[in-house]
């Protein structure tokens, strides 16, 4: 039986992991084919939140200014707030009871700004995944195949046979490719495996509702993105957040409202039912509301047992599912494609052996797991806010109404309950400042190779970034300047798709190896001097004015770095070398799996 088509790689699923996955190998020259089951992108406004490493990955892909442009303002996400209600005939109704800075304050603060030149962003998934389908489309056309289902598949030592069906037109396609990814939420990939999931499962059932409707009224504070409310009428928690798309803050013409319910509780599957929850939940906001849609979930946080097996790998929410809090599902998935990716160019290359895959696990999985329990602990502690107004369900709107006003009466009976919610609000930094999470982790083992320096000593791995231009971790973030004096971030050095040797100034020695290696070896490969040069300029020097780069380097001025394509640092040398370009074609053996260590 011939083949309808052959690719190097197949790509089953078209959300952000897949799309990514689709975008990056393109920029890479690899072909790939997309399928996804489903006839459109996701009509769900869940995932939102665009972390600064994500952003960096948008910006490889050509998507960055758009996404900045049709997502929320800076000085609009600056800010979460905790709130009684949202409208109602009760004066507290819509009373602010916290406010907690989020994200860097829009990326305003000094952490974010030294962490990468890209601030965080939000753009809801469901306005983000058509800008990533149009421009993956762009960059492969006809190779990008909504209402197209994978169906069956099998794999032998060199490659995968898979059949996929056309919804549009009932055909069978028969596709033959080196590799698979599955990037369909876990929904055929992994279970045709027989690849399990553990962790925490239906932890409550979340129902969620996109509207539209005006709010500006009641949904006050400008610079607060997402709203926590308390709802006395129900006895429960909800959340608030505006959808844009023209206008955001109080204006925002749309808007996502979930209301959390027990997992167990059948109210949550009567759609009449979560439909007047929902009216409850905005009291007299809701006139002229109209919902566009309701969607169920369950919130869980769970990891793969394995991320690969033979030619198949797993992406996003088919290798691990994350609670929202922290928005670190929809990002990992983008993180997962970029780290798999470039290693898939590699190998399909010619540059690395085929064990360069195996650490795509022995990465991701560590990460992805970390991840999770963060986004766990974040949700714990959002649940330990709301126990803090007290009541329930069923202790009915008064007493919850009684309950609730500890925490703003001023009766100094009351002072203990209010401190001790605020500082379970504060606590809740780990989810909104987790910069070292969310750009600081590291990959102690994988694809590099380690320059026996100890590991930096980081007093809370949680909220704090420590740059390093360590083996293993993220390249450091400096604002360099070309002879002429332009401003130019390190991590744009970097060309989609190829390492980047950095030198210091006295470096020229491994600039010169690393143009053989990439001569002799055909590897994507590049090098610059980067430091204090003096006057002594080459094409492909650059500026250190700050010393910013000098400081997070850790070598000397004749000393270098080597950096992935994904920007993590793979190798360093601390000085110069008696034969630097034997020691770099060593280090790229090791890190591209054509030896061991």
């Amino acid at each position: 039986m011939t083949n309808d088509l052959d690719v190097p790689v197949l790509i089953a699923g078209g959300g952000a992991a897949g799309l990514t996955a689709s975008l990056l190998l393109s920029r890479l020259g690899v072909t790939s084919l997309l399928v996804t089951a489903l006839p459109t992108t996701s009509a769900l406004p869940k995932a939102h939140v665009l972390n600064q490493r994500t952003m960096e990955i948008m910006r490889d892909v050509g998507l960055a200014d758009a996404v900045y442009a049709a997502g929320t303002p800076a000085g609009q996400m600056a800010y979460s707030g905790w709130y009684v209600g949202l409208s109602g005939d009760d004066p507290d109704h819509g009373r602010r009871v916290a406010r907690i800075e989020s994200w860097g304050a829009g990326g305003s603060s000094p952490e974010w700004q030294a962490a990468s030149a890209e601030r965080q962003a939000n753009l809801p998934q469901h306005r983000l995944e058509p800008r990533l389908r149009a421009r993956a489309e762009e960059l492969a056309p006809g190779m990008v195949r909504f209402h197209h289902e994978l169906t069956a598949f099998t794999q032998d030592a060199d490659g995968v046979t898979a059949e996929v069906t056309d919804h549009g037109s009932g055909s069978a396609l028969r596709v033959r490719a080196r590799y698979l990814l599955g990037c369909d939420g876990g929904h055929t990939v992994g279970p045709a495996l027989g690849i399990a999931h553990e962790g925490v499962r239906d932890m409550a059932r979340m129902v969620t509702f996109h509207f539209s409707g005006d709010l500006s009224r009641w949904a006050r504070d400008p610079e607060v993105l997402i709203r926590w409310l308390w709802l006395p009428e129900l006895g429960t928690g909800g959340v608030l957040v505006p959808l844009g798309p023209e206008r955001w803050g109080p204006d925002s013409e749309e808007w996502a409202c979930h209301l959390h319910y027990p997992a167990a509780e059948p109210r949550a599957l009567d759609e009449a039912a979560v439909l007047a929850d929902l009216r409850t939940a905005l009291g007299p906001a809701a006139e002229g509301v109209t919902v566009h849609g309701v969607s169920r979930w369950t919130l869980q946080g769970v990891v793969a047992d394995r991320f690969r097996a033979g030619r198949v790998f797993l992406l996003g929410d088919a290798a691990h599912r994350h609670p929202p809090t922290g928005g670190l599902g929809m990002t990992s998935a983008i993180d997962d494609a970029q780290n798999l990716t470039w290693k898939l160019a590699a190998v399909l290359g010619g540059h690395a052996d085929e064990a360069l895959l195996d650490t795509y696990a022995v990465e991701r999985r560590p990460v992805a797991a970390a991840g999770v329990r963060r986004a766990l602990e974040s949700t714990r502690n959002h649940l330990a806010i709301t126990a803090h107004f007290g009541g329930g369900p069923q202790a009915g709107p008064a007493e919850n109404w009684r309950l609730a006003r500890r925490l703003w009466s001023g009766d100094p009976a009351d002072r203990a309950a209010r401190r001790a919610f605020l500082r379970t609000v504060a606590a809740q930094s780990m989810e909104f400042g987790e910069l070292g999470v969310e750009f600081g982790y590291t990959y102690p083992q994988g694809a590099l190779v380690p320059d026996g320096t100890p590991v930096p000593q980081n007093p809370d791995p949680v909220r704090i970034h420590l740059p390093a231009a360590r083996p293993g971790h993220p390249l450091p973030h400096a604002w360099l300047a070309d002879p002429d004096g332009e401003p130019l971030p390190v991590a744009r050095l970097v060309t989609p798709g190829r390492f980047l040797l950095i030198a210091g100034e006295e470096g020229h020695d491994w600039c010169r190896a690393a143009e053989k290696a990439a001569a002799r070896t055909g590897l994507p490969l590049d090098a610059v001097r980067v430091g204090h040069l003096d006057g002594d300029y080459l094409d492909g020097d650059y500026l250190d004015p700050r010393s910013t780069w000098t400081r997070w380097r850790g070598h000397g001025p004749a000393g270098a770095v080597l950096v992935r394509p994904d920007r993590f640092i793979g190798w360093r040398a601390a000085g110069a070398d008696p034969d630097p370009e034997a020691r770099l074609t060593a280090a790229l053996d090791v890190l591209l799996a054509r030896r061991r260590m």
